[in-house]
């Protein structure tokens, strides 16, 4: 008994493949209904954003910036002021500054900062859908940065290394990528459907899926009459 139910979980590999192959119209027709759709998603519900970048250099509050350990204070600085760009205070200072409407809670999320790995550059990025109004924010919000760095942690105010710019490029995803991703969708969907309709069916269509069905040996076959 536990031989026949380990046979009846048997699956013949190449037959679903030629079952999948077979069905290519409908895979390919689920692509391009899904890669449509996402093309047009992307093209009218997905609003394009483009980034802006200011560049800081942080120095410790010391009259030599070549020791061991002013570079190691000044590591430990850039960490503690990626957290300081971020702040409340900044931030609203910024708003209020540019007089842009709306909670602190909302706009903080087009803010980015970042540290590459083993320096003291910091790199502040606002993201937006307008890329003027990204490089205005992004330049008042380095210079609001350095000043309250300077004056409410007693260090050295980071330099400016470069305002804000851009490359006039969007960087979130354009249609094509959002209707190839559609597209591979469907072709996963279309396939996972055969796959489970080609596993459901049990029908017997011809000789070998008695075999395989029932382990009885086919002796003899009759054929059909369509009259």
């Amino acid at each position: 008994m536990g031989r026949q139910n380990e046979d009846e979980m048997e699956i013949d590999l190449q037959e679903l493949f030629f079952v999948i192959i077979g069905r290519w119209g409908v895979i390919l027709s689920a692509m391009l209904a899904l890669g449509v759709l996402g093309f047009f998603y992307g093209r009218f519900f997905v609003v394009p954003e483009y980034s802006s970048t200011a560049t800081l250099f942080v120095l410790s509050k010391s009259t030599s910036i070549t020791s061991m350990a002013d570079i190691q204070v000044g590591t430990n600085l850039t960490s503690d002021y990626m957290e300081v760009v971020k702040t409340r205070p900044v931030v609203e200072k910024v708003m209020d500054s540019l007089n842009i409407d709306g909670k602190y809670e909302n706009f903080v999320h087009k803010i980015s900062v970042t540290n590459p790995s083993n320096t003291r550059f910091l790199k502040i990025t606002v993201q937006d859908a307008d890329a003027v109004f990204a490089k205005t924010v992004v330049d008042e919000l380095a210079d609001v940065s350095a000043a309250f760095i300077s004056e409410k942690m007693d260090q050295e105010a980071p330099n400016i290394i470069s305002y804000g710019y851009s490359d006039g490029s969007p960087v979130t995803h354009g249609s094509y990528y959002y209707c190839a991703l559609a597209a591979l969708a469907g072709m996963v969907i279309s396939i996972g459907i055969i796959v489970v309709f080609y596993l459901l069916n049990d029908k017997i269509m011809n000789p070998e899926d008695i075999e395989k069905k029932t382990g009885l040996h086919v002796l003899a076959s009759l054929p059909l009459e369509e009259d």
